[in-house]
């Protein structure tokens, strides 16, 4: 079965068999197949597609038009793709993507993998999960339909900007939690390359950096934190930032000793942060699971002793018994 490809994240691309989709190259047609996908799990009336795209015209006009992006989309996709069921639904008044058409959307597994994760902290996440997770975000090339700047695309592309790193912040917080730090960085690196003011990223980097051995890059990246937001958002770092500068400068972050519980200031610096604190909680978790495993394992070795000792203590009675009755001296009777 021939798969039509289709990719929104970063430029538009449409191929089959890594072969682009040919007749496609007007804009106006571009459009409406990015919308129609976009809004693909319900159709889209033909007055409202017609209002979208061509708003500046009159309604006699805009339907024409809307007549016209509609033949060369359909002709397109029938010459490459030669289906035998049709990829668009259209009727009289209506319009959408046929959802048993063979075709493989990257925004479609992106948001498949962020609805599955999206009530899971980064502790909870098991290892089927985790790697979802890395494919989905290993989709995202680049902002949705880059280059584009219709108002309905640029609201989609902050949707799907947040859910990519709300996904980041979990395999980051999964990193952390799991003594990762490398990975960590790595997802770290991504989510401040899509957004550089992201001043909870940049704690992240910098405790990151310092728990893997690195303090000289995680002041470093302090400065880099400073410029940016100011640069973008003309602000001064936070509190919470400023003092765990003041911890890895001081050499007192608290948190790279795992056995140890990590440092109450760390908490507090981190309190206006929500996943922040769900990755304390989630090294809280990991002492306290480690330390009831230890109180397990020697109540089990108590309980071994006690069954012992009550068992070698009947022959040690006996023998005790015996011991007492050769050491009890005879009965002589005095003489009256």
């Amino acid at each position: 079965m021939t798969v039509l490809q289709i990719s929104l994240f970063g430029r538009l691309r449409c191929t089959v068999d890594d072969d682009p989709v040919g007749g496609m190259e007007a804009r106006k047609v571009q459009e409406l197949l990015t919308y129609l996908l976009l809004h693909r799990t319900h159709p889209c009336t033909r007055e409202s597609l017609a209002t979208l795209m061509w708003g500046e015209r009159n309604d006699a006009q805009a339907k024409k038009y809307l007549r016209q992006a509609l033949w060369q989309l359909q002709s397109a996709l029938d010459a490459a793709c030669h289906p035998t069921i049709p990829l668009l639904n259209v009727d009289a008044e209506w319009v959408e993507i046929n959802q048993s058409a063979p075709i493989w959307l990257d925004i479609d597994h992106f948001e498949h993998v962020y609805e599955t994760t999206c009530q899971l902290e980064g502790c909870d996440l098991s290892g089927e999960q985790v790697d979802a997770l890395c494919q989905a975000v290993a989709l995202y090339q680049g902002d949705l339909l880059e280059g584009w700047y219709q108002d309905w695309c640029i609201f989609e592309r902050e949707r799907y900007q947040q859910m990519y790193l709300t996904m980041l912040d979990k395999l980051i917080a999964f990193a952390e939690y799991t003594n990762d730090y490398m990975m960590g960085v790595h997802y770290c690196e991504l989510s401040l390359r899509s957004d550089p003011a992201r001043e909870r990223t940049h704690r992240r980097l910098m405790r990151l950096y310092y728990l893997a051995g690195n303090r000289t890059a995680a002041l470093r990246q302090f400065e880099t934190c400073v410029e940016m937001l100011n640069r973008d958002l003309g602000v001064e770092p936070a509190k919470s930032t400023l003092l765990l500068y003041e911890q890895i400068r001081s050499d007192q972050f608290g948190a790279s000793d795992v056995e140890d519980l990590p440092s109450p200031l760390h908490v507090e610096s981190e309190s206006s942060d929500l996943s922040d604190i769900l990755v304390h909680l989630g090294h809280l978790q990991a002492t306290l699971r480690r330390t009831l495993q230890q109180v397990q394992r020697d109540i089990e070795r108590v309980e071994v002793l006690i069954q012992r000792h009550a068992a070698e203590a009947p022959a040690n009675g006996q023998q005790e018994d015996a011991h007492r009755t050769v050491r009890q001296p005879p009965n002589i009777s005095r003489p009256a």
